[in-house]
């Protein structure tokens, strides 16, 4: 199964796809979505939907595995990360491919083991889990990759307890 993983973020945008073939993950490509800041935001939520939407049309994911928006202090800064979050629930949605989301610290947890997990562990398992030679960079292309591999986990989670009933 190609799951794609994305980072959301207003100037960048990380994405992932990892293939999932029951417990063993690979990579398939990841990268960023760069904006130019300068842009108006509709004009940077345009540019990203576009570039998404080309991705998902060269690789054909299977599914979609989003990042929620960490609120923490910054509402404003969530509800605009939103925005971009929405713009790739849009692209998906458009080519029929099913949407999930998880929270950061879900992510954490089912990646490094940990919800309050560093960056830097989330990354480092990221390679490992993946049998990468470098941690993937740019960091958000890294934490998309995670939200992917957050899903993959969760799928075998499920089937886990689905086959102990």
């Amino acid at each position: 199964m190609k799951i794609l993983g994305i980072d959301p973020g207003t100037v960048i945008i990380g994405y992932g796809i990892v293939e999932s073939d029951q417990d063993v993950l690979s990579s398939v490509v990841y990268g960023v979505i760069k904006c130019r800041e300068r842009l108006s935001l509709p004009d940077r939520l345009c540019h990203i939907y576009e570039e998404l939407v080309k991705i998902i049309e060269q690789y054909k994911p299977e599914v979609a595995a989003i990042e929620t928006p960490f609120v923490g202090d910054n509402i404003k800064s969530a509800f605009v990360i939103g925005k971009a979050q929405a713009v790739a629930i849009l692209a998906a949605s458009q080519r029929n491919i099913p949407i999930f989301e998880y929270s950061p610290a879900s992510v954490k947890s089912h990646v490094a083991g940990y919800g309050a997990s560093s960056k830097e562990q989330v990354q480092e398992m990221v390679k490992m889990l993946l049998n990468l030679d470098g941690v993937p960079e740019p960091c958000d292309a890294a934490d998309a990759l995670a939200v992917a591999i957050c899903h993959s986990r969760e799928l075998t989670l499920k089937e886990i307890v689905s086959r102990g009933q």
